[in-house]
């Protein structure tokens, strides 16, 4: 062996031992933490086996030493809300963690409406962006990843950010309100760990620990573990890997349809907003371009704006002059494109929309913003633009035989503890004040089971996070889709009215929020008000604070002739109609269960229900629908009363 190879393998095996020998920190253990007050402290981390690690706080030293298989832990003594102080490691190196705070960390997780960040609704909250100003309120965005095989020991990654300034935006809307709130009583420290992916179901969340009473979900966790089995049932496409041929009209012609100079020849009226279907298209799953020439005046020349397209189902790309200056992938989010100072030209520019639709409806979601504006102009997008259908989408195939129909499909994210396992394991030992919980939208088809997952989801995490009364505050879905008029059955409300259950938990609370949704909108603006519900339920829960946290909640009734009497929880200073009218979105039914509209009366804190067409009553719904009309029940101070059935 000559003397440069041989200098070459000793430099890699001494920057291999190197390598290995570094003391190592969790990704959530580092600059800017929030740790928990009150309770001991636990570091942990990886070193070389055997190897001794020095951790000095407040100029006190607590030594430990990693096991054999170099993993090392130990306990700082409790601590009172304050900081920022600095926490030195070492080791055969050394690690300096600075601008640590001592406070109260909550645990944010659910799907995508607690996923959603301030910078997606920068419109609605412009001035909590730019005046946001707290820096003991700190937000930490676990990454998003799955584990279907087992518990990961760190993150992908993240950083702690500070409520101030541009690093408020990434933050989650609700999490945010829900910290603010509580930080204006007792401003102490507070951090929020937010580990929540968009559509994703509550399985994926619940940790192993909580399915102890569901074997056929405890045989899917270890079948999970076998790599082969898993590689062999995940669905697989023909010619997955092959890129797919261009065949949308408006893209491979002699000059594409955005083109500035593409001259449009037989196109057709249509509206925006508004979705094809309902305006002269049948059944077209496809590829839909929309063209309009807007007239910008001199006074937009040479500004930055922003373009409102509302919201398209599903995806859309926006080209404005020939150039492509937008676009999503997916049909939930709003459309706000922000254009360059040099896009707009005076005179006539040429918009260009390009939709694509994969199922249902295709088009513009009406009562939403479409217009462009700058600083001090806007003009407005809606009105008939022209269109032409560029693609025709053939009717997806069933890839399966029917040998093969029964196998269990396998995607990551959906399967039993992934997201639990990835996302929130790898610091189910670092102290938490408490759980807020917001999801509910991927599972609406699953109301019976549901019940059972929400036990299992907070049993199983108060189990992991050894905490076995860790107040537990959770969302019950808003109001969306089309608004009812009639009495009628109803997927979102027996949601909810499974979502009511969970109650039964203690020290648990629900903020109800009918009144804060939008019926085109899965995702409303209002997040605001679903934090600081939070924040309330959060003040009685965990900071033992003497208020009423909760709207009327149904607790149990009786019946007297054609009458039923009902009894709530949480009523408050009084049950009041909000609005000042006629209580309403009651329905009585008898044994038949053909629900009428009913005659409601507060009477103290009891509520008399009535039908003549009813003379022997057995059921009652308040707000049984996905969009109630009108649920005006709340209590003195302002809270909602759940949508609920009498059993």
């Amino acid at each position: 062996m000559n003397t440069f190879k041989a200098l070459i393998i000793a430099l890699v095996i001494l920057t291999s031992n190197t390598i290995l020998s570094q003391v190592k920190l969790p990704k959530l253990i580092s600059d800017g933490m929030v740790l928990q007050k009150d309770v001991k402290i636990p570091l942990w981390g990886w070193a070389s086996p055997n190897e001794k690690i020095t951790v000095t706080l407040n100029e006190r030293k607590h030594r430990t030493k990693a096991s054999t298989k170099g993993n090392w832990s130990l306990n700082l003594p409790k601590m009172k809300a304050g900081g920022p102080y600095t926490i030195k490691i070492s080791g055969k190196n050394d690690i300096e963690i600075k601008d640590i705070l001592i406070g109260d960390v909550w645990l944010c997780s659910g799907q995508s409406n607690m996923e959603h960040q301030l910078y997606r609704h920068d419109i609605i909250y412009a001035n909590e962006i730019a005046t946001a100003n707290y820096p003991e309120i700190r937000h930490y965005k676990v990454p998003k990843t799955t584990s279907i095989s087992g518990e990961k020991e760190d993150l992908e990654g993240g950083k702690w950010l500070k409520a101030v300034g541009e690093e408020v935006r990434p933050f989650s809307v609700v999490t945010y309100f829900f910290a603010k709130k509580i930080y204006e009583k007792y401003h102490e420290p507070i951090g929020l760990i937010n580990a929540s992916v968009g559509g994703t179901p509550i399985e994926a969340w619940i940790p192993k620990e909580g399915y102890k009473n569901f074997p056929d979900i405890l045989k899917i966790i270890e079948e999970n573990k076998d790599t082969a089995f898993v590689n062999s049932q995940k669905r697989t496409f023909p010619n997955a890997t092959k890129t797919p041929k261009i065949t949308d009209k408006g893209l491979i012609g002699e000059k594409p349809w955005y083109a500035v100079d593409f001259v449009p020849k037989n196109w057709r009226t249509i509206n925006i907003p508004g979705y094809w279907e309902d305006q002269g298209v049948k059944d077209l799953n496809g590829v839909v371009w929309y063209r309009k020439e807007i007239d910008i005046p001199q006074s937009m020349v040479g500004k930055e704006a922003r373009v409102f397209l509302g919201r398209i189902v599903d995806a859309d790309e926006l080209y404005i002059n020939g150039i492509k200056v937008g676009n999503t992938t997916y049909q939930y989010p709003q459309r706000r494109y922000t254009l360059p100072a040099n896009t707009l030209k005076l005179g006539k520019n040429i918009f260009v929309i390009r939709v694509t639709n994969n199922s249902g409806k295709g088009g513009f979601v009406s009562d939403k913003p479409y217009y462009i504006c700058t600083a001090n102009d806007t003009i407005d997008l809606k009105g008939y633009w022209k269109y032409k259908v560029g693609e025709v989408f053939k009717p997806r195939s069933n890839f399966f035989s029917s040998s093969t129909k029964k196998q269990r499909t396998i995607n990551p994210q959906n399967e039993p503890t992934s997201l639990y396992n990835a996302m929130i394991a790898p610091y189910n030992q670092y102290p938490i004040k408490g759980i807020l919980w917001y999801q509910g939208e991927s599972n609406t088809g699953q109301s019976k089971k549901y019940e059972g997952y929400m036990h299992a989801l907070i049993s199983g995490l108060r189990t992991v996070f050894n905490n076995p009364e860790i107040p537990f505050i959770y969302a019950q879905l808003p109001n969306f889709m089309d608004v009812s008029y009639s009495p009628s059955e109803s997927g979102w409300a027996e949601f909810r009215q499974t979502q009511l259950k969970a109650l039964s938990n203690p020290n648990t609370a629900m903020t109800v929020n009918i009144d804060l949704g939008e019926w085109n909108d899965i995702h409303p603006e209002n997040k605001k008000d679903v934090g600081e519900r939070m924040a309330l339920a959060g003040l009685k829960l965990a900071y033992n604070q003497d208020i009423v946290y909760s709207g009327p909640i149904y607790k149990d009734h009786k019946i007297e002739g054609n009458k039923m009497i009902l009894s709530f929880a949480h009523v408050g200073s009084g049950l009041i109609a909000i609005d000042g009218e006629a209580l309403s979105e009651f329905a009585i039914a008898g044994d038949d269960k053909n629900f009428v509209w009913a005659d409601a009366k507060i009477e103290g804190d009891k509520i008399i229900v009535s039908s003549e067409q009813i003379s022997n009553p057995k059921y009652v719904r308040y707000a049984w629908a996905d969009n109630p009309d009108n649920p005006n029940l709340f209590n003195k101070e302002g809270l909602p009363a759940s949508p609920f059935e009498t059993e």
